[in-house]
């Protein structure tokens, strides 16, 4: 399939050949008809991609900032290497489609094959096929045509803010901004008994407006503006103001301000600048609020990913029953496309579309492209046309999840040392990108394309926490070495699975601890004295991580202890040599029960003890780790992995050109033992015992006890 995405970088777009999306739990896959140009998001994404680096960190200081601090702590090279690939990765286009359902996930409710559905989200982009969550997708009613229904998502947007206004019968309403978004609220609000004034910078959107139902509609430039405004309103001011205008001027804020009543309500939908003058603001008690996307449900972790929704009787309108309502009044005929629809471009021409939009050669409104709805066949696999052997190596890798921590430090480092086959990422173009940077064989947006390759023997994953259980699961039966980044797993049962199935093949599993293989850990571990107790004081300013992020959900990233914690535990007890026998961890009382700030401490079988300070909640200014080592007259201290000092009778100091936290010596050990026939780097009981060890910090903390192991 074909799938539109650009460059970051430098702008340039391309149709980009891509497999075919897989179905997954809670998931629709879907044969597109049409999709909607959201032209005002659309073309400030496509004008920033192709700003230079200078406009780029102007406009996004707080990224610009996070590059800054990484230079300071991860080097200049390896910080330029990561924006680099953050700026190289593809970033597809569009959110809103309609089209035929082709495949149904796991838990799947209320659809079959065949349904003719609108979708809105991440996932709706411009593509012959997409997949989509469950919830942002609806059925579309046999009366709506197809191409009016590709609008969906971008009429909930415009829905949800008449929401935000919370108008009554018989009240009024100014609209700023009246391109796509704007003209679809002023002609709900009509809909809706309410009398509506528009305002724009240009004069056919004015014209439209009339035609979209306005009362009156106004240019911004017109003189005695407010005093017309204020005059429609019987003199008191508009009930409301939707500002549906996209523009880094202030303008349409402080206008609101100026043709709003008495304590009347001021929503912005577009995306504008927030800063104005008080005066308006203060002296009318004006209630300015934000409308978020297509309604309650957008961004929720619960509600987007796990398919749950809001009860009615709660949360009466969710995105997904604003969809519905958006196609219920176009079945209705209350919305009204016939000139709002001013482009169809066949899907081919993708690329002429955005240069109407950029450079303006002719007035438009909404825009959409059209699909070719012959049936092909499932494109399974993408060959790349770049395909390259890499000397002798017995090692034939697939990779499933292609993320940015696998383009940082997995990748990178196991490139030209193995031979790359398959390639396989829930993102099919980001697949498809990654076997063209990588030389791959092919690229798959189905996992068991890689799991069944009998060419393939290797294979590293670097998907979400919830998936590499099941995924290692699948793959020790069919006989393949397995580097899975950590976590392993979520839960004690599937760790004692993993085991029981790994005691039954002769494969390397091998997990991301890769903090064992640090140059200075290294370095460390031969100097210790062989069964001598040591004492370590590890101290990790983790950060602060929202309680909605996936991380934090205990069904999809484990949460932190689970899913990053399990670093520090596995470092302890490779440093110590031994098993652990007793834990005993307390953690500051947290609303979200996440336990993110916490120590633990740890006593083992040869008689070393380890304290952990994981903090969550400290200065970001601070670095990150700060690990001690005492041992027979001896102190090891290394500072966030680039620096160390040795106190002995001498005190010496050991310097890295930047942070090494062993990403490469660890992947350079996996390969190598593959290729020479050798054990695994990490023996499987190390492996186990540190995930168990895991879960006995979270029992410890539930119980507020010590726990034996």
């Amino acid at each position: 399939m074909q799938q539109l995405i650009q460059n970051l970088r430098n702008g340039k777009m391309e149709l980009l050949e891509a497999a075919i999306p897989t179905a997954d739990n809670g998931t629709i896959v879907v044969q597109n008809i049409f999709s909607a140009i959201s032209t005002g998001t659309e073309s400030n994404k496509v004008t920033m991609a192709r700003a230079n680096l200078i406009t780029k960190a102007q406009q996004k200081p707080e990224q610009f900032k996070q590059v800054i601090d990484s230079f300071k702590t991860e080097g200049i090279l390896s910080t330029y290497k990561k924006v680099r690939t953050k700026l190289d990765s593809p970033s597809p286009l569009g959110y809103s489609c309609v089209g035929k359902v082709i495949a149904l996930g796991n838990e799947v409710r209320g659809f079959k094959i065949g349904d003719l559905v609108a979708c809105g989200g991440d996932g709706a982009n411009h593509a012959e096929y997409t997949k989509n969550k469950m919830n942002l997708c609806v059925k579309v009613p046999p009366n709506v045509r197809a191409e009016d229904a590709s609008f969906t998502t971008i009429g909930a947007i415009a829905l949800q803010g008449i929401r935000q206004a919370e108008l009554k019968l018989g009240e009024n309403c100014a609209v700023i901004g009246l391109g796509l978004i704007g003209q679809l609220t002023v002609q709900m609000l009509k809909a809706s008994g309410i009398k509506v004034v528009g305002i724009d910078i240009a004069q056919h959107m004015v014209d439209v407006a009339h035609q979209s139902g306005a009362d009156m509609s106004l240019l911004s430039s017109e003189e005695g503006l407010v005093s017309k405004v204020v005059s429609f309103s019987d003199g008191i001011g508009v009930d409301a103001v939707i500002i549906t205008a996209g523009t880094s001027s202030n303008d349409p804020v402080e206008l609101a301000g100026a043709i709003s009543r008495q304590k009347g309500k001021v929503i912005i939908v577009g995306a504008v600048p927030t800063g104005f003058s008080r005066e308006n603001y203060f002296k009318k008690e004006l209630d300015l609020r934000m409308s978020c996307s297509y309604g309650p449900g957008r961004y929720d972790i619960n509600y987007e990913e796990k398919g749950i929704d809001f009860p009615i009787g709660y949360v009466r309108w969710t995105e997904n029953r604003n969809m519905q309502a958006f196609l219920s009044l176009v079945g209705d005929g209350k919305i009204d496309f016939s000139f709002l629809i001013t482009h169809r471009f066949s899907f081919d021409n993708a690329e002429e579309a955005y240069r109407l939009i950029l450079e303006k050669t002719s007035p438009f409104i909404g825009i959409l492209f059209a699909y070719s709805t012959k049936n092909s066949e499932a494109q399974n696999r993408v060959f790349s046309q770049t395909y390259r052997k890499f000397g002798k190596s017995n090692v034939n890798v697939g990779f499933i999840g292609v993320g940015s921590f696998a383009q940082k430090y997995l990748l990178p480092n196991a490139f030209k040392k193995s031979n790359f086959i398959g390639v396989y990422d829930g993102l099919s173009y980001n697949a498809t990108h990654i076997s063209k940077k990588y030389y791959f064989k092919y690229a798959t947006a189905d996992f068991h394309e890689i799991s069944e390759d009998k060419n393939i023997n290797t294979v590293f994953i670097a998907t979400r926490h919830n998936d590499h259980a099941s995924q290692v699961i699948e793959l020790m039966k069919q006989n393949k070495n397995i580097f899975v980044e950590k976590p392993l797993c979520l839960f004690l049962s599937e760790l004692e699975e993993i085991a029981s199935e790994y005691r039954k093949h002769e494969i390397r599993l091998m997990v991301g601890f890769n903090r064992r293989f640090s140059p200075f850990i290294k370095l460390i571990k031969n100097k210790l004295s062989v069964n001598k107790p040591i004492a370590i004081n590890y101290r990790i300013n983790a950060g602060f991580i929202p309680a909605n992020s996936w991380f934090q959900d205990k069904d999809i990233g484990g949460g932190r202890i689970i899913g990053e914690v399990c670093h520090f535990i596995d470092l302890c007890c490779f440093l110590t040599g031994s098993m652990i026998m007793r834990i005993y961890s307390s953690a500051i009382p947290d609303p979200n029960n996440h336990m993110d700030t916490l120590i633990i401490n740890l006593t083992f079988e040869n008689g070393s003890i380890a304290n952990i300070a994981y903090f969550a909640n400290g200065s970001i200014k601070q670095k990150k780790e700060y690990l001690e080592i005492f041992s027979t007259g001896t102190s090891f201290v290394i500072d966030d992995f680039s620096n160390m000092i040795i106190h002995g009778n001498k005190s010496s100091k050991v310097k890295l050109s930047g942070q090494d936290k062993g990403h490469k010596n660890e992947i350079t050990s996996f390969i190598g033992s593959i290729n020479n026939g050798e054990p695994s780097p990490i023996p499987f009981n190390e492996i186990y015992h540190s995930t168990f060890a895991t879960f006995k910090v979270i029992e410890s903390l539930m119980s507020q006890k010590q726990v034996s192991i």
